[in-house]
């Protein structure tokens, strides 16, 4: 049996749909100013970012949702755990370059555990972030 890793990751509205789109199997690409795609590694951690970032982000609608995801273990251990600041605050860094060979190493589905939703949301576009968005308000 493989073994696998679990990992979390805040996302705004955009990457969420691109997520949903990818049939929640992969992340999308990273845009041209963004060298590193960094999963963090406790749920605690990405739900701050989710609600201290991302729901004050007007690119992303104001919503932070987290995702957990597990990857073999084999393809974690290639990036080392990097230290951001607060004990807690720790992170893959994944050259954008390497998402597609992380993106193969992800087992199962993206989930979404969590949504946060910032004081200027408006109502999304997608009937899958407002089912979404339903779903996760009910939890």
């Amino acid at each position: 049996m493989m073994e696998t890793k679990i990992l979390y990751r805040p996302v705004g509205e955009k990457e969420m749909i691109l997520i949903i789109k990818n049939g929640y199997k992969k992340f999308p690409p990273r845009l041209e100013w963004q060298p590193i795609f960094y999963p963090v590694l406790n749920e605690e951690y990405a739900s701050e970012i989710a609600e201290k970032w991302n729901t004050r982000d007007g690119f992303g609608n104001y919503l932070g949702f987290v995702t957990r995801f597990e990857v073999s273990e084999e393809i974690y251990n290639q990036y080392p755990a990097q230290n951001v600041g607060a004990r807690d605050h720790n992170e893959l860094w994944v050259p954008s370059e390497e998402l597609e060979i992380f993106n193969q190493a992800i087992v199962g589905d993206i989930e979404v555990i969590k949504i946060f939703i910032g004081n200027h949301f408006k109502r999304s576009e997608s009937l899958e972030i407002e089912n979404l968005i339903l779903k996760l308000k009910k939890q």
